[in-house]
């Protein structure tokens, strides 16, 4: 996807709506994959908490574990939903900044969402997704 010499690593960006089947599919990566999400910051001795105003620190916390894995020359996968292209911004970016290998895949499942989204917030999810091109459909 960049231009240069690669390195040996690979980030996986896995995106789509709540209840599409992301974090399945980023979990089936399996061995070799460090896997996260914003989704994990909130988890609790098991349990989900979500406080909304946290959810910058989610964010920054996942960038910081994906980038310091890719450092040590560990693959990746991160999973969110990332509806606006801006949202995955930082990942390509450090993508590029590491010379990693790349791929963005689009779940598109629709299975019960894992922490109770509203339908109506996933429908004004649905109205702002921005498509990337290349990303692979699953």
């Amino acid at each position: 996807m960049f231009s240069g010499e690669k390195r040996n690593i690979m980030l996986v960006i896995v995106r789509g709506l709540p209840g599409s089947g992301k974090s399945t599919f980023a979990e089936k990566l399996g061995v070799g994959f460090q896997h996260y999400e914003a989704d994990m910051f909130f988890m609790v001795k098991g349990k989900y908490h979500f406080i909304p105003e946290l959810l910058p620190c989610a964010h920054k916390w996942c960038q910081e574990q994906a980038r310091k894995d890719l450092e040590m020359g560990l693959h990746v996968s991160v999973a969110n939903t990332f509806t606006m292209l801006w949202e995955m911004q930082p990942y390509l970016d450090m993508a590029k900044a590491l010379s990693c290998w790349m791929d963005v895949v689009k779940c598109t499942g629709n299975f019960k969402n894992s922490h109770g989204v509203p339908d109506s917030v996933i429908e004004k999810m649905k109205e702002r997704w921005e498509d990337f091109e290349g990303e692979v459909e699953v």
